[in-house]
């Protein structure tokens, strides 16, 4: 279970299915994502064939999974579950 967001709008989706901060073109893979995030046991649960899953360099250490063109979930992992996950556009 996904402790905390980051973005609000991925909140809302995740919560709803519905949000009008997530591109309309993005919101069917960042449920995609945020399902099997909210199943995942481990970070190294996300590493599924299409998500390009892997750790970003830096601290606090997160992870990243690829949703469609520059923008990827980010991620960290606490006491057992994802926590302030994020929709971020990288360049």
């Amino acid at each position: 279970m996904i402790k905390s967001f980051k973005h609000r709008g991925l909140k809302e989706l995740s919560r709803t299915g519905r949000a009008a901060r997530v591109a309309p073109k993005l919101k069917a893979r960042c449920l995609i994502r945020l399902d099997a995030l909210s199943a995942a046991t481990r970070p190294e649960d996300m590493s599924v064939p299409g998500f390009d899953f892997h750790p970003l360099r830096g601290k606090p250490k997160r992870f990243s999974v690829h949703v469609s063109g520059n923008w990827c979930i980010t991620f960290e992992w606490q006491d057992g579950s994802p926590a302030r996950v994020d929709l971020e556009d990288y360049h």
